[in-house]
């Protein structure tokens, strides 16, 4: 399995994904799950995978294979490079799907796919198995695909579209920690990607190891916070809590064998 974020706010995007990928506890290895498509000027498109790797990495070689007038270096908007990841990912089913399921294996996959185009703004889309997809906005301007639900809640509380790229950048960092913490299946080295809108190329990019320091000071920090916020938490004001009318409590009747 895997983890991937991005976010799109109103100062550029954010990508972190991580590179865990195993078949059992005793196998476990890494796969790069980021790939860049930047044209500097012209055009910056970054695509995420998770689930299945010998699906994602068809439909990888599909979009490799693509002709010049329909690939991912040349459509017209984000738009199009969101379609035609979603056309490999029907071609790779239509080739593979039924030798999955006459195995019993799920056809599973899904993408995170965003960037800028020249003549548009950032965009950011979740592309599904089905190889429909939908796109961020500003009531929700992130995208979680893997093992999401660990690092969710950070994300409803601190992104919104006004969210600077460095404030996002951590929150994004805080909630792979916390995937990090609960899943085996997700794991290091990860790939982090920043870009800011308007620049048609990559504003940072780095990969972060187990021994980075910042992330390490990200990780100790969050969690000694967590821990001072959870002891300044109020205890219980039992006196003051509302009691219901009856408690859930299930009485056997016992039935004497004399009757």
């Amino acid at each position: 399995m895997t983890y991937c974020v991005a976010a799109r706010l109103n100062e550029g995007m954010v990508f972190l994904s991580d590179s865990r990928t195993n078949a059992g506890m005793d196998q476990v290895s890494t796969f790069r799950k980021m790939s860049v498509f930047e044209r500097a000027g012209e055009r910056l498109i970054v695509l995420m995978s998770a689930g299945n790797l010998a699906i994602t990495q068809g439909v990888r070689e599909v979009l490799d294979e693509a002709t010049d007038t329909d690939t991912l270096w040349a459509v017209a908007d984000m738009a199009d490079a969101a379609a035609l990841v979603g056309r490999a990912v029907r071609r790779v089913h239509a080739r593979d799907g039924q030798a999955f399921a006459d195995f019993g294996i799920e056809f599973n996959c899904s993408f995170i796919i965003g960037g800028q185009i020249r003549g548009e703004h950032c965009r950011l889309f979740n592309v599904y198995a089905a190889g429909n997809f939908i796109e961020a906005h500003s009531d929700c301007p992130y995208f979680q695909i893997g093992e999401a639900k660990y690092g969710k809640p950070i994300l409803d509380r601190v992104l919104g579209p006004d969210t600077l790229i460095d404030d996002a950048t951590k929150c994004l960092l805080v909630s792979m920690d916390s995937t990090l913490r609960s899943n085996i299946s997700v794991g290091m080295p990860l790939d982090l990607l920043t870009y800011r809108n308007g620049d048609l190329h990559a504003s940072r990019f780095v990969s972060i190891t187990e021994d980075d320091e910042y992330f390490a000071s990200i990780r100790g920090r969050w969690s000694h916070l967590l821990r001072e916020a959870f002891q300044a938490l109020p205890a219980p004001d039992w006196a003051n809590m509302p009691t219901g009318r009856s408690r859930p409590i299930y009485e056997r009747s016992i039935r004497s064998h004399d009757q």
